[in-house]
């Protein structure tokens, strides 16, 4: 009571609480000058008055804009959003070395909740307290004393004035060294806070509700069964099994020392050593890689309303199913019959608001059973998705230890955070493993065939960097290099004219992506379309004409 009693009996007048802003306001952003400092690596009289001037500059442009918008009734609500908002996006960029852009606003508005709740940390909470709530509490207890309205308008006049003279001669000065530190590190601009999430939010709301005609646009309604498929007298089934957050480093199929995959490589995968993703989060992966559009020319606004890959497969005939562990398949499943698979209340697969991954596996049996049509099922596993990987495996694949049980991984020594992530990798290894063998069961039936890939990779604390969502131009290469296999039936080798030896010789020289997923799949169930592009297709050099 007595700390509060103080606090109230703060005050100071306006131009004193507007350059208190701008002050506050430039040490939050630490980070940022801290980075400017490391890139710039003063070594000359040029250099270190540079690099002063990176808070000058910050400090002068905050001082510009507290002057502008802090009227009398509006500025201490929006100052504590502020505040508030900063401390979140601090915390995630100290921790876990995140980006904050317009990519990473889709991840937090469209995560799932298991996601989101292994995100709570003791640590964010304090951070969060200390950081945000507390400074905003003692904001809105200064008194902010009145002046006369042209005295107030004259001193924030003298404040914009001067912000604004001081970046004048600043950019006179060192333009040239601003310019080439801005256009060779784009990322460092945005761990500029408040203005990094201000405008990330701004985006994802343009595109997201204020995007004009969302009308569905359509595509492949040519789509038909080509002659090979048509007279199989087996149906056929691919399935599309969609990983999350596995990184190829950490595959043995891949080359990792660790054996990490000890079921599939005793089960004659073609695994594709080369293989990148579309994107470096959920988000964005998926829609991409089930669009027609590669990774260059991705328009994510485009994709949330033109139809994709099943919709095309639709069109031709071919008996869809997708089955989600992963919170939600990102739009890609919206006009196909999908089951979320935490819907099922399955007591032995699933606690804690969150399923084991092989729950997508749960009756698969008497769903292959049951075809009478060409089919292709997406899997979409939770796979190694963090911080909270000790959560991703049941405790008989707890095969490499210490582990970190802890969802604080910045805090685990690197070797148990590894060894933890190691054990996702053997638990998906399993489900992958296990599919193929549910396959193999039904080859009396069934022409079959299962592709795998993950939908990103994963930073495991390589250069300060957890987790993924860093852009794709920034990313390092353990959120863009992705597993990626093909297993193939003898049936569906034979019956489709598949050279398995072409495949397995053009895997070891060639890089594929999720930009082929489109035309591969399409030409794995021989869909004839005006998409596809033989080009594109990973199978088509290896079938015998």
């Amino acid at each position: 009571m007595a700390v509060m009693e103080n606090l109230k009996k703060l005050q100071c007048n306006d131009s004193m609480f507007n350059l208190c802003c701008a002050l506050f306001f430039t040490l939050i952003n630490s980070l940022f000058i801290k980075r400017t400092w490391e890139i710039i690596a003063p070594n000359s009289f040029h250099s270190w008055i540079f690099a002063i001037s990176v808070p000058v500059v910050l400090f002068s442009a905050w001082l510009t804009i507290f002057s502008l918008i802090n009227l009398p009734w509006l500025r201490k609500p929006v100052l504590v959003i502020l505040l508030i908002g900063c401390a979140a996006s601090n915390y995630f960029m100290y921790t876990y070395g995140a980006v904050i852009d317009k990519k990473m606003m889709t991840n937090v508005f469209e995560t799932n909740s298991q996601a989101a709740v292994a995100l709570v940390t003791p640590q964010l909470l304090i951070w969060l307290a200390l950081a945000g709530i507390i400074p905003a509490i003692i904001l809105a207890t200064i008194k902010v004393k009145p002046s006369r309205w042209w005295y107030t308008l004259m001193t924030r006049l003298v404040s914009i004035l001067a912000g604004l003279l001081i970046i004048i001669l600043v950019a006179s000065v060192f333009y040239k060294d601003y310019a080439s530190l801005f256009r060779n590190n784009k990322g460092v601009v945005k761990m500029v806070t408040p203005a990094n999430y201000i405008s990330a939010i701004s985006r994802y709301s343009k595109t997201r509700w204020f995007a004009g005609d969302q009308s569905l646009i359509k595509i492949g309604e040519d789509a038909q069964k080509g002659s090979l498929i048509s007279q199989q007298h087996k149906k056929t089934v691919v399935v599309f099994v969609v990983g999350e957050a596995s990184r190829a480093e950490n595959y043995s199929l891949n080359g990792y020392a660790r054996d990490t995959n000890p079921e599939l490589k005793k089960r004659d995968v073609i695994y594709f050593p080369n293989a990148s993703s579309c994107g470096t989060e959920t988000a964005i992966s998926i829609p991409c890689m089930f669009s027609n559009m590669t990774r260059r020319t991705y328009d994510a606004d485009l994709a949330s309303h033109r139809e994709g890959l099943l919709d095309v497969l639709a069109h031709a005939g071919i008996n869809l199913l997708w089955r989600e562990n992963d919170g939600g398949c990102k739009g890609a499943c919206d006009r196909i019959p999908h089951t979320e698979m935490m819907q099922w209340h399955l007591d032995s697969l699933c606690t804690n608001k969150s399923c084991s991954d092989e729950v997508v596996l749960h009756r698969f049996g008497n769903v292959l059973d049951g075809l009478q049509q060409d089919s292709v099922i997406v899997l979409h596993l939770m796979g190694s998705q963090g911080p909270a990987y000790y959560r991703r495996y049941p405790d008989k694949f707890r095969k490499f230890t210490p582990t970190c049980d802890s969802n604080q991984i910045q805090y685990c020594d690197r070797q148990s955070l590894i060894n933890t992530y190691d054990n996702t990798i053997l638990y998906t290894d399993d489900v992958v493993s296990r599919t193929i063998d549910e396959l193999k069961s039904h080859s009396e039936k069934l022409n079959t065939a299962l592709v795998y890939l993950s939908d990103h990779g994963e930073s495991l604390g390589e250069n300060g960097i957890y987790l993924h969502g860093t852009p794709y131009m920034l990313s390092p290469s353990q959120q863009t290099h992705i597993p990626f296999l093909f297993w193939l039936s003898k049936d569906y080798q034979q019956n489709f004219a598949v050279n398995a030896e072409c495949l397995t010789n053009k895997a070891t020289v060639e890089h594929v992506s999720q930009d082929n997923i489109f035309s591969t799949l399409l030409g794995m169930m021989d869909i004839k379309t005006s998409e596809y592009q033989s080009n594109m297709d990973i199978l088509a050099s290896c079938r015998k004409t």
